[in-house]
């Protein structure tokens, strides 16, 4: 699950997006925040650190603000992921830039938790890391599936 961090640099970073598809000019944050519904306060403090990580620029003075230092699809969500949230990894003995070996595991080959992780978070990886800002910005084109909708019992 992302948390409410993520999902508030996610928003600025489609708000970003879709002015680089029209104009291009530098938007404020206060714009962003009214933009994405993100409290400016919280969101001053994300846009700083996507901005150091090279994802974002800034201008200061009047005509000043925030643009994307790439191009949506250059932007892959896992990288945001990583920077906002930390290591996406189910488990310590998985993560590829934050691994550690799990002390109460005395085999790592023999892990059932560790195999049975692993190959869900290798597929949920792949397709995370196809993903880029281009993805989440522009019409949805792809609907969100809902595998129990209310109403719904299984078998029915």
């Amino acid at each position: 699950m992302i948390t409410q961090k993520m999902k508030y640099g996610l928003k600025a970073m489609i708000v970003l997006a879709e002015e680089t598809a029209g104009s291009s000019l530098p938007l404020r944050i206060e714009e962003i925040a009214r933009r994405s519904g993100a409290p400016k306060r919280f969101l001053e403090h994300i846009l700083l650190e996507i901005r150091n990580a090279g994802f974002i620029t800034s201008t200061r003075g009047r005509n000043g603000g925030y643009v994307l230092a790439k191009a949506p699809r250059e932007i892959g969500l896992s990288e945001v992921l990583r920077l906002i949230d930390g290591p996406i990894a189910p488990l310590a003995c998985l993560s590829r830039r934050s691994y550690q070996r799990c002390e109460d595991c005395p085999d790592e080959g023999a892990c059932r938790l560790r195999q049975v992780f692993g190959e869900v978070f290798w597929s949920y990886l792949l397709l995370l890391e196809s993903l880029t800002l281009a993805d989440l910005s522009g019409p949805a084109s792809v609907p969100i599936h809902d595998p129990a909708p209310k109403g719904d019992s299984p078998g029915s």
